[in-house]
């Protein structure tokens, strides 16, 4: 073969080479433009926390139904968790890992001071009651009458009580029954269990404990499903009323998200063309009738509430001198008051 043949051959390879090439690059750079641009993201879901009532299964399949209809209303899809703990609840909430949560007021109260929570609603019940009370159980044959039979004898009784945040079952037995009696109820009894309010219940029911407490609420509830354990029960002692539990969202949600969570949750079972059918399903929480628009202004009781008991404990611990005794009185009272200030101006 030529030199000359085998050149144009070898040009018109090249050229051919070339058309390949540049029909692959018409081909690929298409499919490639098509896969870099980025799907439509769809709406985060929200996570919901919830309050222990009875057990984390119970409470996630009472809610179930309300989060449903708020995941269609929102457009958004709704998580939820619910743990067996007070405590629980709470490093979720420190972890950002709650966007709403359904808490009582001493949880509320550290989720907006220290969690970038906000109230936005607070529980109505269908009796029209503004609040519950914490109680203390003994059995229906138990020698104690009332509380002076039970002060009478430190080092004595068994006692099962809540966890520390828990309103009913530690803070306001714990404010108005030991600390004003410049009491400790760790140290006071034989024995102190902490569990939940069913447990507890149940503990003074089947006589394993001497006395527990608890409140008129969750008692209802059981009521309902403990019928033969509670008919062992009685009341001991009743406290002053406690405001209802309240839901709380974080204050870094989108604007219009936390609007359109607020505006949801006050309207639940009390507008619309699904009202009947709404109360049905929250009845099935709690015998709640609905949430009242609340701000973090309804929290002030549980500020009190820590307050007092605050204060007992310095009144009651040992001091190197009155002047040091009186300078925690004054920053007791002092952060109380910005407490206060900072709770009825809605501020985080």
């Amino acid at each position: 073969m030529s030199k000359t043949r085998r050149t144009v051959q070898a040009r018109r390879l090249g050229q051919l080479a070339g058309t390949l090439f540049l029909l692959a690059l018409t081909v690929t750079v298409p499919a490639m433009s098509t896969s870099a641009v980025p799907p439509v993201p769809a709406a985060a879901p929200l996570t919901f926390g919830i309050l222990p009532i009875g057990g984390p299964a119970e409470s996630l399949t009472a809610w179930r139904p309300m989060l449903d209809d708020m995941e269609h209303a929102l457009q958004q899809p709704v998580r939820s968790i619910s743990v067996s703990t007070y405590e629980g609840l709470a490093q979720a909430l420190n972890e950002e890992r709650v966007d709403i949560a359904f808490v009582s007021g001493r949880l509320a109260l550290q989720a907006v001071t220290q969690d970038r929570m906000q109230v936005i609603a607070q529980l109505t019940r269908g009796d029209g009651s503004h609040g519950y009370n914490a109680v203390l159980l003994v059995r229906r044959d138990s020698p104690l009458h009332n509380v002076a039979d039970l002060l009478r004898k430190p080092g004595h009784w068994r006692y099962a009580r809540g966890e520390a945040l828990s309103v009913s079952g530690y803070l306001v037995p714990e404010t108005q029954i030991f600390a004003s009696r410049n009491l400790d109820s760790d140290t006071f009894f034989a024995t102190v269990a902490i569990d939940n309010h069913q447990n507890n219940a149940l503990a003074v029911a089947n006589g394993e404990v001497d006395v527990a407490t608890n409140n008129t609420a969750d008692m209802e509830r059981f009521a309902q499903h403990f019928p033969d354990q509670f008919s062992r029960l009685r009341v001991l002692w009743t406290s002053t009323l406690i405001p209802h539990a309240v839901i709380v969202v974080r204050r870094d949600l989108d604007p219009a998200v936390r609007r359109a969570i607020a505006t949801f949750v006050t309207g639940y079972a009390r507008t619309g063309p699904h009202v009947a059918a709404e109360l049905e399903k929250l009845k099935r929480i709690h015998d709640i009738s609905g949430f009242a628009p609340a701000g973090n202004s309804a929290l002030a009781p549980f500020a009190d509430i820590d307050y007092q008991l605050d204060r007992r404990r310095a009144l009651n611990a040992q001091w190197v001198s009155p002047a040091a005794l009186q300078a925690r009185l004054e920053k007791i009272a002092s952060d109380h008051r910005q407490l206060l200030q900072q709770l009825r101006a809605n501020k985080p």
